[in-house]
């Protein structure tokens, strides 16, 4: 009875340290998705940023090719 009982001690020792191992894993990979999110947003925001900043240049490049076709002088002259 009593190699019966160790027996039962040790499956048990045995699934409490699997359980912490668990519990330890679970918690590093929250943290591990938590600074991913803050990546993500960080790079989205850099990403509208970028996506301003490219639409005020084609804007620019567009009113300045504009302005040049209007100075020059045609062909013919």
């Amino acid at each position: 009875m009593g190699n019966e009982n160790d027996s039962q001690v040790e499956v048990l020792d045995d699934l409490q340290t699997r359980l912490a191992f668990q519990d330890q894993a679970i918690n590093d990979l929250n943290d591990v998705i938590a600074d991913q999110q803050k990546q993500i947003s960080l790079l989205q925001d850099q990403l509208k940023l970028l996506h301003d900043r490219l639409g005020d240049l084609s804007e620019s490049v567009e009113s300045s090719h504009d302005n040049s076709k209007q100075d020059e002088k045609p062909p013919h002259y």
